[in-house]
């Protein structure tokens, strides 16, 4: 049966040209936009997860950024650390030949106090991005290494660059004393009284986070001693010891009426302070840093404060070198992980374009055929069209 009112050719050929036409514009949108999912209607699940991964890519370039950053300060730090070393290593020099009786004090005195400015100009301008590790103006920085994703849990883990403060010394924290008796000890200073008849106090010296160069001093009732470690004090077995029976000695050399100082083999870092001389006695103690500072203390003015002087300047470039040392291999740290956060984030991203990119050469051949199904559909609907039209042949 023919029919005008209903044309079933033309509704099939209709619908099949829509869709047609619903697929080309699928195809002309991935050609445009490079991407198989570009929305959510697309793919759903895939789109949402290529947006958490986005964000998670976006995490980690900027972590990467946050290294590159931290390694430059860091650089910056560790070339002013070497420069320190060498300008220490001129001073030595100096040191060395000003130790003999014919050379020109004089000038020599001159050129160690140019280095000294040098040193200090050079630790000043250590700078980057405004921070400072050297100077003592910060105590390091903190920085975002890497995170990683459970879920919507997020875990991440930091690395810390500690400041070594070249200008000051104070390269790492350090205590010299702690007391066990009627003292008060916060680390680098000391202090308490020996009562008048039966006073008594321990004192405890802690060497674990000193230098060489660096020096321990007592004064007791206003008279001063002290004992400087050496690098051999440093490489003993016990150089707390050595500091305890130093001051042993210099303390009693005082000649302090009623005061004996007792030095137990089995606590070889302790001395053991006992008054019995009718005055109470006030007993302070004082640490001091080998620090760049000191390099104004430094005299060559004659060979004999010139060979005490060298041993100082050698102690004073072991430090420097390990604070070039530990800036160099933190430098490689920052280097090595920013290297693996870029590499993590092109991964990531490669994995995001294997969900959502379209296949550009399976898009081109879609859209050849989808394009002559279109002819081909608009054919198919003209010819359904005209078929009514045979009906009026009947009435002829």
């Amino acid at each position: 049966m023919t029919s005008i009112l209903t044309n079933s050719s033309a509704m099939v050929a209709l619908q099949t040209l829509k869709s047609i036409n619903g697929n080309l514009s699928d195809t002309q949108n991935q050609i445009s936009t490079g991407k198989a999912i570009s929305s959510a209607k697309d793919n759903a699940a895939v789109w949402s997860i290529s947006k958490v991964m986005e964000t998670d890519v976006s995490t980690i370039d900027s972590i990467t950024s946050s290294l590159n950053l931290g390694q430059s300060t860091v650089s910056v730090a560790r070339q002013a650390a070497e420069s320190v070393v060498s300008k220490l290593q001129s001073m030595q020099e100096i040191a060395v030949n000003a130790s003999s009786d014919n050379v020109d004090h004089s000038t020599l005195t001159e050129q160690m106090g140019q280095l000294a400015e040098s040193i200090k100009s050079v630790i000043g301008s250590a700078q980057f991005n405004g921070l400072n590790l050297l100077d003592g103006s910060s105590s390091g920085m903190s920085m975002l290494s890497s995170f990683s994703r459970s879920g919507n849990t997020i875990t991440t883990s930091s690395l810390t660059v500690e400041a070594k403060d070249l200008l000051n010394g104070a390269y790492v924290a350090k205590s010299a004393f702690t007391g066990t008796t009627g003292a008060s000890a916060t680390g680098d200073t000391f202090a308490m009284t020996l009562d008048a008849t039966t006073g008594t106090g321990d004192i405890t010296f802690d060497t674990s986070t000193l230098a060489a160069g660096d020096t321990v001093s007592l004064t007791i009732s206003g008279q001063k001693v002290s004992y400087t470690l050496s690098a051999e004090d440093m490489a003993s077995t016990s150089p707390s010891a050595l500091v305890a029976t130093g001051l042993k000695s210099a303390i009693e050399s005082l000649g302090i009426s009623g005061l004996t100082v007792d030095y137990d083999d089995t606590s070889a870092d302790t001395l053991s302070l006992s008054n019995t001389g009718g005055t109470a006695l006030s007993v302070t103690g004082q640490y001091a840093n080998a620090g760049s500072t000191d390099l104004a203390t430094l005299d060559v003015s004659t060979s004999t404060a010139a060979a005490a002087s060298v041993e100082k300047l050698s102690a004073l470039i072991s430090q420097a070198t390990a604070v070039a040392s530990y800036y160099g291999s933190t430098e490689t740290q920052l280097s090595d992980q920013a290297d693996f956060m870029s590499t993590l984030s092109d991964a990531m991203t490669t994995g995001i374009g294997s969900l959502v990119d379209a296949d550009m050469e399976e898009a081109s051949a879609r859209l050849t055929a989808l394009q002559t199904q279109q002819q081909l559909g608009i054919q198919a609907l003209s010819i359904a069209n005209q078929q009514p039209q045979t009906i009026l042949s009947l009435f002829k």
